[in-house]
């Protein structure tokens, strides 16, 4: 069949079938849809009887690529990805959970994910039991017969407590329970747990991953045959993710290692320093030897990772003081990046927990969760330093007008 000579015919199909497989980068695949060579080919792959891309929100060729690679980081057979962390967790509930089945969970995580468990995955019959992430008792008793998932998220945040990975898998499988890890705080360049048993790994992508706060990603990893459910659930539940964002993880993740080993690094020294200084009350990081979860730390990590908490004064607003007088570190709800962050965790990340359920585990009103970046290590304790004594110069001066008060009258 011959066409008219149509400019806007022209215009939109020339260069259609480019190639671009001598691309030195990996090429970014921004397609919503797939054309097949055929009806018949387009019924197979729907089918799935063939091989093939389908359309998007099943699989993509850049997302495909990064599920790989975070995969051959894991020592997984499979990953599949997801839009946020988030999306991810709820995809591992809906895959493996049921109404009727229990879930055990740390209450040392973060604080949306009790949020979620508790405010919606609860409503459909799902009972949710959240247990101390060290008292290995209340885990034993918890998990029983009718648990389905056990999650822990280790290193904890922002507390940094560290579950014994092996210790757990043992005991979620002694009941055919799952165990999910969220291994996000130190990527599978300091932590593999599917070597101590762990049954899926879960990352929300978008913090050490990416390393540059430029996207939200989650991924999950593990033997083929859990994620095939968990692709199950990606095609009707719609939350993928984009392959821009993919792409941009897929250029990180070749840094990653160099990353991760410089950001430990400065974070250990940061932890010592911060242990020493004398406005500083309590430092939590399980780089430092007194941590109560530092021997299990170095049994089953390479590193500590990036993120170290701290106790200032005794109130939310000397912790506010300090971060309103710092300079260089910037105060953001984010971990993972190449710049430094603080956040107050008491009124952000787990700002919707309960008062008591904040201080059971050790989530103060006077914490600060400082993610350490690839600055100057001296910049950032300057800035540090003098950001504490500005605030307790600030706290010092308001007691003495307080006293001098007292006094006239």
């Amino acid at each position: 069949m011959m066409f008219n000579d149509q400019r806007a015919t022209q215009m939109l199909r020339i260069g259609q079938d480019a190639d671009f497989s001598d691309s030195f980068c990996e090429p970014l695949a921004l397609t919503s849809a797939y054309s097949f060579s055929s009806a018949r080919e387009a019924a197979a792959r729907f089918g799935g009887t063939e091989p093939g891309n389908v359309y998007s929100r099943f699989t993509n060729p850049t997302v495909n690529t990064f599920e790989q690679r975070v995969a051959f980081l894991e020592e997984a057979e499979a990953a599949v990805a997801f839009a946020s962390g988030m999306a991810a967790l709820s995809a591992v509930v809906m895959a493996f959970a049921a109404s009727g089945c229990n879930i055990v969970c740390a209450r040392d995580v973060f604080g949306t994910t009790l949020i979620m468990l508790r405010q919606h995955f609860a409503r459909y019959g799902i009972e949710v039991r959240v247990v101390g992430m060290l008292d290995y008792d209340a885990w034993e008793k918890a998990i029983d017969s009718d648990t389905c998932l056990v999650i822990v998220e280790t290193p904890a945040n922002p507390m940094q407590h560290v579950a014994d990975i092996a210790r757990l898998s043992r005991m979620a499988h002694v009941h055919g329970a799952l165990l999910l890890v969220d291994s996000t705080m130190l990527t599978p360049i300091l932590q593999r747990p599917l070597r101590q048993g762990a049954d899926l790994v879960l990352h929300s992508a978008g913090k050490y991953m990416d390393g540059h706060g430029r996207c939200i990603a989650g991924v999950v990893c593990g033997v083929d045959t859990l994620m095939q459910p968990l692709r199950a659930v990606l095609r009707s539940q719609g939350a993928c993710l984009s392959p821009m964002n993919a792409w941009l993880l897929l250029k990180s993740l070749e840094t990653l290692e160099l990353r991760m080993q410089r950001i430990s690094a400065n974070t250990l020294s940061m932890a010592r320093w911060l242990d020493k200084h004398p406005n500083v009350a309590a430092v939590f990081y399980s780089g430092l030897e007194s941590h109560p979860c530092h021997d299990i730390a170095c049994a089953q990590q390479a590193g500590f990772g990036g993120v170290v908490s701290f106790e200032v004064g005794m109130s939310q607003k000397e912790a506010w003081a300090v971060m309103d007088a710092l300079q260089l570190i910037s105060i953001a709800t984010n971990i993972g990046d190449t710049r430094s962050m603080v956040t107050h965790p008491a009124s952000t990340t787990h700002g919707r927990w309960s008062p008591e359920d904040r201080m059971s585990c050790g989530i103060g009103d006077n914490l600060l969760r400082l993610s350490v970046g690839l600055e100057s290590l001296a910049d950032l304790q300057q800035d540090i330093d003098v950001a504490l004594k500005t605030a307790l110069d600030q706290k010092s001066r308001s007691l003495q007008g307080c006293s001098l008060l007292e006094t006239l009258e």
